[in-house]
């Protein structure tokens, strides 16, 4: 059955969406910036923008989703935290190692092509462990190559619980109401509004540096570009896995592993200063190849098709009489 577009309730939800994020990244410019900004935590070098950052800006999405139905009277049906787990089990699998996967399939391809970046000593691997021996008075047991494989099972189970909260801030809103709110339109169509709009909302942060720097040639526009391109890739595998899980929950998952992963991992292994618009971040042309890849296969592929001809939000509607998720 087709259903029409609402336009009055995406139109609200963006307002309130991209209203608190960007007046938040205002407030952010006006403080210092990402790089200039008040330190909060000194020990840890934790400062006011990676608070702002990590609890209103990344929690917009979620709100916008919560006062947009309350504005709207929308109800609560359909919100997409469902787990649906029994349905949906290979898909948070999928998620959460596949994710993995691609990540380092594309640091790989980076690495390839440009080896001088690529620490065979891993040189901050080591320093972690100096750290580690100087806290304790403890020669540290195993050697750099094995404690770099510490630190990746780590971060795929501890650190993935210690932030998932935010990520569920903006998957929440993303993935949970805005993108059954595009399917109308089509499958493919809906994911690439999806990408851009996403992609558009974190241009603020972009602009200040937050993902590549500033100091890299064509900076920021450049930046603005390759980060659109990579919402769009990672978008589009986010939003297959909720379209065929029929929750957000294996978005979170995946979209945590990504940054946990990205930001806690890949630079352990990075030497010297890369182009950041080629990788060896996912968000990097090179670094996200591997998402490029899945997203085009699918985009080009049949792993879109069912859900648009079915049913425009079938996946988040796939919830019996009677109960509410």
């Amino acid at each position: 059955m087709n259903r029409p577009l609402d336009l009055k309730r995406i139109g609200i939800y963006l307002a309130f969406a991209f209203g608190i994020s960007w007046t938040t990244a205002l407030i952010i410019y006006l403080r210092g910036g990402i790089h200039d900004s008040p330190i909060i935590l000194p020990a840890i070098g934790y400062t006011e923008a990676l608070l702002l950052i990590s609890t209103t800006y990344m929690f917009a999405p979620a709100i916008a989703h919560v006062l947009t139905r309350l504005v709207t009277r929308e109800g609560w049906r359909d919100t997409g935290l469902r787990p649906n787990f029994k349905r949906g089990r290979r898909y948070w699998l999928l998620a959460w190692l596949g994710t993995l996967v691609l990540i380092l399939l594309g640091a790989a391809v980076f690495f390839t092509i440009f080896p001088r970046h690529f620490d065979t000593n891993l040189a901050q691997v080591v320093a972690n462990i100096r750290t580690l021996e100087e806290q304790t008075g403890q020669p540290f047991p195993l050697p750099p190559s094995a404690f770099l494989i510490v630190l990746i099972i780590q971060s795929m189970t501890v650190a993935l619980l210690f932030n998932f909260i935010p990520i569920l801030g903006e998957e929440f809103g993303w993935r949970g109401y805005l993108q059954p709110k595009l399917m109308p339109l089509g499958t493919r169509k809906a994911m690439l509004w999806m990408g851009l709009i996403w992609g558009v909302w974190h241009w603020p942060l972009i602009a200040m540096g937050h993902a590549y720097g500033s100091e890299y040639v064509g900076a920021p526009w450049l930046g603005l570009l390759t980060f659109a391109w990579f919402t769009f890739v990672l978008g589009t595998f986010l939003g297959w896995l909720t379209l065929r899980s029929g929750s957000v929950w294996p978005a979170v998952i995946g979209h945590t592993v990504n940054n946990v992963i990205a930001l806690g991992i890949v630079p352990l292994v990075l030497v010297g200063s890369p182009n950041p618009l080629f990788g060896p971040s996912p968000a990097g042309l090179l670094g996200g190849i591997a998402f490029s890849i899945v997203a085009l296969r699918l985009f080009l592929g049949r792993g879109l098709n069912l859900e648009a001809e079915e049913s425009p939000s079938e996946s988040l509607e796939a919830v019996p009489e009677g109960t509410h998720a």
